[in-house]
């Protein structure tokens, strides 16, 4: 009765008798005595899931680009893509790994006690920032090789460059930004060497741009929340005083900040007409900061491999760049660049979960067949790859306007749908990234919640993009204004371009129900802001969100 059969890779043998036993069933015999993890018999239960050249793997984007790009634009974007797909696979995700291993260390004494406030990063950061440089990730959109495809080919680099970037996508859009703006103020002769190494191409001579609005008293409502002084010195200069509550990529050559300028009293204007904007070289030429104090690095949920600090600016010297008091007008063609790329990292990450989540389908075993096999679970990842796609579209859409605005190409409508569309862009594709990256961690089972496999850290980046460049409450409001400075016409343009569209697409049988979804969301719309109108503005303020989502689902549909 103490007697047990033991089957074992198809081996029977009876424990507690006295039997022969071949050489192979010892084998296993012992085998079983070796704890699990050491049997040298055993295989890994889970394979990686590896993806190849992101370019080359991403029909979506090579589909686009052969629909829209002029046939020689394509041809050498083509070229140009397939090598950069190469080098992020082999050169850059490594990188970008070793970025997240190493985070910044903040080093406030040196070892004599002297204060030095020096922020130390990793080589890979460093090196991130080379490439940058050598690839034209900021130079491309500016230098206008392919006239209005330009700012669109731009974005496509950094859509395939941000998920394996370690970081680095968030100072470039802040660099592009602060570039942007340099750019629309005509690039005046004093920031015409900043714009050079904004822009540069020259790993040596590129510079990085920071962007310091956030003070203590608050993010989005700069008016009342801006507390910098700048105080105008004798050679034109100014001097800023002030806490920088929230100061991400502080480790960048420059930034662009705002603050209220004193009188001869000492009196400071209030509101955000009291607000004007400045440039600053963050270092001197000997790299000793510029009259600023770091106070400490922030903890922050994601975004690890990126130094945000809260910065002591004590007599920082400055240059006034936008006329007195129009700071936040000046501002604001950084913000919608830095809004695109915040896009860009959305639709970016999304493209990486759910990549890596099909790749997975095709080698995980679980129930007898693989989950590919499974079609529950490719219903799931089917359903992530729609929204993925639909942002996708967005955003390109959204490129395209700004490269035709930015090479005067854009007509009225153009410019007034690009108005609405970044923040309406911004909102939705934040709030989709989280959705998404939840959904695919999920798709791994436990492995995707592992540290070490990095799905953990693509989720925790992705939940700053619904934060950073205003919430989702702040740019539904935004977008409210954007309707009621154009008096509605921006609403007008948003709904004929919706029917062009569908317009061109109606005689094809098997898109007929989704043409009709589409004409039935817009017709709800143009009724709820029909009724809206006689309404008290708070309930418009109470539908904000849900109307900013309506906006992108009928646009991206």
């Amino acid at each position: 009765d103490r007697c047990q059969t033991l089957s074992v890779k198809g081996i029977s043998t009876t424990m507690g008798q006295e039997q022969p036993v071949s050489p192979q069933e010892k084998q296993v015999l012992e085998d079983l005595e070796i704890p699990l993890a050491r049997r040298p018999t055993e295989t890994l239960f889970q394979e990686q899931p590896k993806t190849g050249n992101q370019y080359l793997e991403d029909t979506l984007l090579r589909s686009y680009l052969k629909t829209h790009l002029p046939p020689k634009v394509l041809e050498e974007v083509h070229q140009d893509l397939e090598r950069f797909g190469n080098r992020l696979l082999t050169k850059i995700q490594p990188l970008g790994w070793e970025c997240e291993l190493n985070p910044p260390v903040f080093r406030q004494f040196d070892a004599w006690g002297q204060r030095v406030d020096r922020i130390d990063t990793c080589s890979a950061w460093r090196r991130m920032k080379e490439i940058s440089a050598e690839e034209g990730l900021i130079a491309e959109a500016y230098e206008r090789r392919y006239s209005n495809w330009s700012r669109l080919y731009q974005a496509v680099k950094l859509y395939l460059f941000s998920a394996s970037s370690g970081g680095f996508n968030c100072p470039l859009a802040m660099t592009d930004g602060a570039a942007k703006v340099i750019e629309s103020l005509g690039i005046p002769g004093s920031l015409k060497s900043a714009f050079d190494h904004l822009t540069s191409r020259d790993p040596r001579k590129f510079w990085t741009s920071g962007q310091w609005m956030t003070e203590r008293r608050g993010g989005s409502d700069v008016g009342n929340g801006t507390e910098t002084v700048a105080r105008r010195q004798p050679d034109g200069t100014y001097h800023l005083y002030g806490f920088k509550w929230f100061t991400s990529a502080a480790d960048s050559d420059v930034t662009l900040t705002l603050a209220r300028i004193a009188d001869a009293e000492g009196q400071c204007p209030q509101g955000s007409r009291g607000l004007s904007l400045f440039f600053l070289r963050v270092r001197d030429e000997e790299g000793k900061l510029n009259n600023i104090q770091v106070q400490r690095l922030k903890d922050k949920l994601g975004t690890r491999q990126m130094a945000t600090a809260e910065l002591w600016l004590q007599g920082a010297r400055a240059e006034l760049i936008s006329a007195e008091g129009r700071g936040v007008a000046s501002i604001s063609n950084m913000l919608n660049i830095t809004r695109v790329h915040n896009v860009i990292g959305a639709v970016a990450s999304m493209r990486r979960m759910i990549s890596l989540s099909r790749e997975y389908a095709r080698r995980r075993v679980a129930f007898g067949k693989l989950l590919k096999d499974h079609p529950l679970h490719m219903q799931t990842i089917a359903r992530i790859e729609v929204q993925w796609r639909g942002a996708f579209l967005l955003l390109m859409e959204v490129v395209r306007l700004l490269g035709l605005a930015e090479t005067n190409l854009a007509s009225e409508q153009d410019q007034l749908l690009l108005r609405l569309l970044i923040p309406v862009a911004k909102l939705y594709t934040g709030k989709q990234a989280t959705a998404v990256a939840v959904e695919a961690m999920e798709s791994f089972g436990g492995q995707g919640y592992m540290e070490d496999t990095g799905v953990p850290v693509i989720l925790r980046d992705t939940l700053v993009l619904s934060i950073w460049e205003g919430t989702t409450n702040i740019l539904s409001l935004d977008v409210l204004r954007s309707l009621a400075k154009s008096q509605g016409q921006v609403m007008a343009v948003f709904l004929s371009t919706v029917q062009k569209k569908l317009e061109l697409v109606s005689g094809i049988a098997e898109l007929a129900p989704a043409v009709q979804r589409v004409q039935d969301a817009m017709g709800s719309l143009a009724q709820f802001l029909q009724k809206a109108g006689s309404e008290p503005t708070v309930t418009m303020e109470l539908a904000a969100r849900d109307f900013s989502y309506s906006l992108a689902r009928i646009y991206t549909g």
